[in-house]
């Protein structure tokens, strides 16, 4: 998308609802957020307002950055806030832009009830599993970790409780054999985008259809921890490719081994699965350059 402002862009798009549409706010902060974000603009759907987390330092030097969805949002001329918390005066601020919903796409905080009362159609957010299946900040992640073979997107409307809101669309889709974070992900926000693109109409004309979740079938999973992509090469394969494919994009996985009387980190950056061997491919010891992993082994 070029760097033009959104409400121009908004003018040109004939199919979109104009000036018709309902105010609404966006809530994102990394790029899982800024790509949907930009699907949304380029579809006609404009927020009147994009809220995201504060600047935060990153690199090596930790120089302050905005997030991503902040750069996407003002290089295409859209208001961003970026609150350090969710406050009554901040939630107070809001009832100036007009607003009657929100959508929310990897906020990163806990919204709380009152910012949910605050929208009068209420709020839907985009989540990477097939609700009530994976609850929780690691659905993509937790459905490689199971070894699933399909895995899908879910337009929820938010309530005061994790991922529990009534189901307004659910869209399935196979995950590929060889498949990471690194290349699902990237499907899954482009299928939650369209999803959410195609649904908002009935939304907003108050025609949608919501489903309450079973609550017999809900799985929950949590935040990853860096320590989580440890394998045990001596361990069970199919549980390291597994661990190999839902940690690839972050925080990725690497083993131990012992090197000159000294046990050292090694860093897999691929690795492949017959259906019975695990074999890393290229791996990075730690303080040294990338190389094949039977180069390792050898030297």
């Amino acid at each position: 998308m070029n760097r033009i402002g959104a409400k121009n862009m908004l003018s040109s798009l004939p199919n979109s609802m104009g000036a018709s549409q309902p105010k609404f706010a966006f809530f994102g902060t990394p790029y899982v957020a800024r790509d949907t974000l930009a699907y949304l603009v380029e579809h006609g759907f404009v927020p009147a307002v994009v809220i995201t987390s504060p600047d935060a330092a990153s690199g090596r030097g930790m120089q302050l950055a905005p997030t991503e969805v902040k750069e996407w949002a003002l290089a295409h001329e859209l208001p961003v806030l970026t609150p350090e918390k969710i406050t009554p005066d901040f939630v107070q601020s809001l009832a100036a832009y007009g607003m009657e919903y929100a959508i929310v796409v990897a906020y990163g905080k806990i919204l709380p009830q009152s910012l949910i009362n605050a929208f009068p159609k209420g709020i839907l957010n985009i989540h990477y599993s097939l609700l009530p299946k994976y609850r929780g900040a690691s659905p993509v992640e937790s459905a490689l970790l199971q070894g699933d073979t399909v895995t899908g997107v879910a337009i929820q409307r938010m309530v005061y409780e994790l991922d529990a809101g009534d189901i307004l669309a659910l869209r399935e889709v196979p995950i590929e054999p060889l498949e990471t974070t690194r290349e699902l992900r990237p499907r899954l926000i482009t299928l939650g985008a369209e999803l959410l693109a195609e649904v908002l109409p009935s939304f907003i004309d108050g025609s949608a259809t919501f489903t309450p979740q079973d609550v017999s079938q809900v799985t929950k999973c949590g935040k990853i921890d860096k320590k989580d992509g440890e394998l045990d090469l001596a361990g069970d394969a199919r549980t390291n490719w597994n661990k190999y494919r839902a940690y690839a994009e972050s925080p990725g996985t690497y083993f131990y081994m012992e090197r000159n009387g000294k046990r050292i980190r090694v860093k897999i950056k691929t690795a492949s699965f017959d259906g019975t061997v695990f074999m890393p491919l290229r791996v990075v010891p730690e303080g040294k350059n990338e190389t094949d992993y039977e180069i390792l082994t050898r030297s």
